[in-house]
């Protein structure tokens, strides 16, 4: 049997457990794009950060390894990011 649990952006390759959150963390789960279903730990960002989303380093994106992915918070749903594209 497959683990379904979503993975955690941002872990390594070699990883043990890539898929368990951190207690006391707080994780967005991301939707769309090339990093659709992952989990991404916001614990350390500003409620300004929270509000502005992110550019992460996706290899499978458009602009493939070294590209970025934009994603923002879904408005009425802040623990829900939503990818807005791909930029080099």
């Amino acid at each position: 049997m497959s683990d379904t649990r979503p993975w955690i952006y941002g872990t390594d390759h070699d990883d043990p457990d890539p898929r368990t959150p951190e207690p006391g963390h707080v994780y967005v789960q991301l939707v769309g794009g090339p990093l659709d279903g992952q989990l991404l730990d916001v614990t350390g960002y500003s409620p300004e950060e929270r509000a502005d989303g992110a550019l992460l380093m996706s290899n499978h994106g458009l602009h493939g390894p070294g590209g970025r992915s934009d994603y923002e918070p879904r408005p009425g749903a802040p623990d829900r990011w939503d990818w807005q594209g791909d930029t080099p």
